[in-house]
């Protein structure tokens, strides 16, 4: 396989790890957790995994004899920068407790599990693959460990190999759906050891154990160099408006993060939109006075960052989404029977007055992206809504309106991008290859410690490596119940973007500023190589949020 001169020079890269994990370790243990809330039906759900302590791995002067282990691994869910130095950590803590250990990766998440289908993972693989991007090694999927047959199905090819514990990296339902299992191992006595390491780009699965999900921090700066790249051009050729929609389906963290690292001229955040109540009409209004102002001070350019997940924080549209999906899937065959270019009116016709003419005032492409494009069970596709497109489609139509009633006279060139698939692959950053390797090393020390119904955590990463925390959090410690398709379901609490915290309240106090005034920054291209303050910064969120 050829290699790049890159990809060369970083596997040599040997990641930095807390202090702590350079030597024998000894678990120690806190105090006895709770779930962040339901806490009775979160225990009755738990009996066997509920209340457990978290820990903490210290130095140990003793040297313990361990046995030699078999263990299985999976990565589930979307793809995330650092996946495999978790494999790689995970590979060398293991083997450091006895070289006689095992590795086994199940192919493409957690279908290769209860599909059997599985591969040894030696070392040459591994070093194929230290430092690198992707999932590659052994692939990634979206089955959901849910139900008991998978579990003994499962079962079957763990007792098999001999797996004493099982690895699953992912994020917030991934590692929900590790902590059933390791509830469901532990009641039947199967003696297999779950342990989850907390894995998305979105940033949405943290709290005060967990920091940061791994990948965020390389896919902000990827997305920051391509928007940095973008203003460069936008200053240079002075005449577009560019609309970059970035991802974060149930959180804007992704584009708080961007906005603090390029400081745009208009950046939304969905949990205020949702907050506010404001209306899409409102979000259009707030950026079209600004490209005005803009346009007055005889600067007809600008950048907008928009979350992917928008329009489903917009009250409004939840509402008119909502009756959408009852309607459609109550007159599904009178609907498919009406001709293409009447369905927008009929839809018209049959909709509540509110939802009605909210729908009549989308652009025709957005109203049949809803009404047309529908997911297997009856429900609108939201992510296939190119919300940069609307907004930019409705900004243009209410700035045309203005020029006629002459409160406006600018041009109004709008540019289209998402930026998505093209960070959660990249190369790790220097952060994300530490924090991995360190979330992969810990999870072998949870194992060794005989530990099941953990996910792995490495804290206090915004100082340096050899300072940082490393131990376990229960996961029903970050459990409460909500509605999944008309059920009651346990899940990790997904962490939102705060209002009152520090890097909201950072971006709210410069906005105006970098509304009005150009105050563009260029982060450039990840370093990998050079002074530590280029190359080993965490993200402004994670510094805000340290006060660091």
């Amino acid at each position: 396989m050829v290699k790049s001169a890159l990809q060369i020079a970083r596997a040599a890269y040997q990641p930095k790890v807390p202090a702590a994990l350079k030597g024998p370790v000894k678990a120690v243990d806190g105090e006895a957790t709770q779930s962040v809330a339901n806490q009775e039906e979160i225990k009755s759900l738990f009996p066997n995994t509920y209340g457990m302590p978290v820990i903490t791995f210290e130095q140990s002067n003793e040297t313990v004899e361990f046995p030699a282990m078999n263990v299985g691994v999976i990565l589930s869910g979307g793809q995330a920068p650092g996946g495999h130095n978790v494999i790689a950590g995970l590979f060398d803590g293991i083997k450091a407790h006895n070289p006689a250990s095992r590795l086994y990766g199940f192919i493409l998440g957690p279908g290769g599990l209860v599909d059997h289908k599985y591969m040894e993972l030696t070392a040459d693989i591994i070093d194929e693959y230290r430092n690198t991007g992707g999932f590659d090694m052994i692939g990634s999927g979206r089955t959901k460990l849910e139900k008991k047959e998978q579990f003994d199905k499962g079962l079957e090819i763990l007792k098999e190999l001999g797996i004493k514990a099982l690895v699953i990296i992912g994020g917030d339902d991934s590692n929900t759906n590790a902590c059933v299992l390791a509830e469901y191992y532990k009641a039947i006595g199967a003696g297999v050891q779950v342990i989850g390491c907390p894995k998305t780009i979105d940033g949405d699965l943290k709290n005060e154990q967990i920091e940061t999900s791994f990948g965020f921090d390389t896919a902000c700066k990827v997305y920051s160099e391509v928007i940095g790249n973008i203003q460069r051009d936008c200053n240079s050729a002075q005449k577009y408006w560019h609309f970059i929609k970035l991802m974060g389906r149930s959180a804007s963290h992704i584009a708080l993060e961007c906005a603090l690292q390029t400081q745009p001229n208009i950046c939304i955040v969905s949990e205020e939109v949702e907050a506010k109540d404001m209306s899409l009409d409102d979000i259009v209004t707030y950026i079209a006075n600004i490209v005005a102002k803009r346009a007055a001070e005889g600067h007809n350019f600008g950048t907008v960052l928009i979350p992917e997940g928008l329009i489903e924080f917009v009250p409004a549209m939840k509402r008119l989404i909502a009756e959408l999906n009852d309607f459609l899937a109550k007159n599904d065959a009178e609907f498919k029977m009406i001709k293409k270019s009447e369905q927008r009116a009929y839809i018209i016709s049959k909709l509540s007055k509110e939802n009605s003419d909210l729908y009549a005032s989308l652009p025709e492409g957005v109203a049949r992206q809803l009404s047309l494009d529908r997911d297997p069970h009856g429900n609108v596709q939201v992510s296939l809504i190119e919300t940069e497109k609307l907004l930019s489609e409705m900004v243009g139509k209410k700035l045309a309106v203005w020029k006629e009633e002459g409160k406006y006279n600018g041009k109004f060139a709008p540019q289209h991008h998402f930026f998505g698939y093209e960070g959660r692959c990249a190369a790790p950053s220097n952060y994300d290859a530490d924090y991995c390797y360190s979330l992969g090393y810990t999870a072998s020390c949870l194992i060794a410690a005989g530990k099941t119904g953990y996910m792995s955590s490495v804290r206090n990463t915004t100082a340096p490596a050899d300072q940082w925390i490393a131990g376990g959090i229960p996961v029903t410690m970050m459990m409460n119940m909500e509605r999944r398709h008309g059920e009651m379901k346990p899940v990790i609490q997904k962490a939102l973007v705060k209002l009152d915290g520090a890097p909201f309240k950072e971006f709210a106090a410069h906005r105006e500023e970098w509304a009005m005034n150009t105050c563009y920054v260029y982060p450039g291209p990840i370093q990998y190589f050079g002074p530590t303050e280029v190359c080993d910064q965490p993200t402004k969120t994670l510094q805000l949020e340290q006060k660091k």
